[in-house]
């Protein structure tokens, strides 16, 4: 009894030590995983964040997660990108010559452009099957002339120019497929309205979270952002072919027709079925597509005036980037909050949201334009942005809901095209006015004016009415 409980003490104690031998390299390997993991933390806890909050509600299943979280790295490259341009173009040089090297590039990049945007929509139209593939070709296109121009912004030559122009159409394709693809990635209960916003939000998070890592990379040479873009449009390529197969698929759908003749709806062999086009389901969309292109037009033309007005004449007390940076931060304020409202508000009276946005930013406008100032002017870049997201989300709503399906697709590719085209037609107004603070926001409120008193009378008259038969989706 004595030997056994001795052994069995011996054992015990033998056994206890030993387990506490074997346990100190345990306890240092489990010291060194928890500090590993802590580390991780901040890496990994935003991350399973980001994720939670695209794949909410449905997204995850639906795949709209997934084409958030594209379209925030599509933002992103597009802000490296942008930063390495401004300051090659515009920052490096004096006033005067930076306004020659940037009507340049507006003539060499923004007119080719204008030309080419509105081939890409009917383009892309006839390869709806392919359109992961289309997307991961505008983001690797992207890439490869993102290192491009790393070269030219060193070096000053003239790649610059048709490098630049690429990266303008090669985003503008990506744009116009991924208007084509959000109708196809629609969770149950989700609006259109809806599912935009969460896309434009994740990519203006994106905006704001690269444009400081941007800058600082701009700190170290021009060409480190144009790298930091090229990672970013590689890991874009790779996650395009993440998306779910049904957003190759074109089942029920059709081209949309802007004639609205009977000659042109009936296509040469459909003599019995009339083929719809944008215009055959009423004026709502037309007179809202009108309106945000008068939005738009007002985006170009701010950010091109404002930005050599304020490099010139700095806001009271401020220098011309902080003065730049603030109108900046304003105008994105305000594009998130419309976002975001634009969400709360769903569908609701779309027509009258875009009457009462565009009438508010006229009023910025003009009481900008008399009373010139710091303040009214970030007010105005604050409201303008605010408006032309409402008013785009909207424009969604209306298209949802008066186009027909079988059309409805390309009817969003096309409109993104036109409201391109009028960013950039707006863009060449601010570059050529003389720096007048007081006469450029007159031209600004008269941009608006022009899109307001032309649509508003449709926009009320279709409300009244109540748009086409077709019921409102929620």
């Amino acid at each position: 009894m004595a030997a056994a409980r001795s052994s069995q003490g011996t054992a015990g104690i033998g056994g206890a030590k030993g387990s506490i031998r074997r346990g100190g390299p345990g306890r240092m390997s489990g010291s060194v995983r928890a500090v590993g993991r802590a580390l991780h933390f901040p890496f990994t806890g935003t991350a399973r964040g980001i994720r939670k909050a695209t794949h909410a509600h449905g997204a995850g299943e639906s795949g709209l997660g997934k084409l958030i979280e594209l379209h925030a790295v599509n933002g992103a490259g597009d802000v490296m990108i942008t930063i390495a341009l401004a300051s090659t173009v515009f920052f490096s040089v004096p006033t005067d010559e930076a306004r020659g090297r940037v009507a340049l590039y507006l003539a060499i990049t923004m007119a080719p452009f204008t030309l080419l945007a509105p081939v890409i929509g009917p383009l892309l139209d006839r390869l709806p099957h392919g359109r992961r593939a289309a997307m991961a070709g505008a983001m690797l296109a992207r890439a490869m002339l993102a290192l491009l121009l790393s070269g030219a912004v060193a070096s000053g030559s003239l790649e610059l120019y048709p490098a630049a122009l690429g990266v303008l159409v090669a985003s503008k394709a990506y744009g116009v497929v991924r208007s084509a693809v959000v109708p196809r990635l629609l969770p149950p209960g989700f609006s259109l309205v809806k599912a935009n916003s969460r896309v434009t939000l994740g990519g203006l998070l994106a905006t704001g979270v690269a444009a400081p890592v941007g800058a600082g990379l701009q700190a170290l040479g021009p060409r480190y952002p144009l790298y930091g873009a090229f990672a970013i449009f590689v890991a874009g390529t790779f996650l395009s072919f993440t998306l779910p197969p049904k957003v190759d698929s074109a089942k029920g759908e059709d081209r949309a027709l802007l004639a609205a003749d009977e000659e042109h709806v009936r296509g040469p062999r459909r003599e019995r079925t009339p083929r719809p086009g944008l215009r055959t389901v009423g004026t709502a969309v037309t007179h809202a597509l009108a309106a945000n292109a008068a939005l738009r037009c007002l985006s170009g033309f701010l950010i091109f005036f404002l930005a050599f007005l304020l490099r010139e004449h700095p806001l009271t007390g401020e220098s011309a980037a902080v003065s730049l940076g603030i109108v900046g931060v304003s105008a994105g304020a305000g594009n998130a909050l419309g976002t975001a409202v634009g969400a709360w508000l769903k569908s609701r009276a779309p027509e009258i949201i875009i009457v009462t946005v565009v009438a508010c930013v006229l009023g910025a406008a003009i009481t900008a334009a008399v009373f010139f100032g710091a303040v009214l002017v970030a007010c105005l870049t604050a409201v303008a942005g605010f408006s032309q997201a409402l008013a785009k989300l909207s424009l969604d709503a209306l298209i949802q809901r008066d186009v027909p399906e079988l059309v409805r697709t390309s009817a969003f590719a096309r409109s993104e095209t036109l409201l391109q085209v009028a960013w950039v037609f707006g863009g060449a107004i601010g570059i050529v006015l003389p720096l007048n603070g007081t006469l450029g926001l007159a031209v600004a409120a008269a941009i608006v004016a022009v899109g307001w008193l032309t649509t508003v009378r449709g926009l009320i008259g279709a409300a009244r009415h109540g748009g086409t038969a077709r019921p409102r989706v929620a």
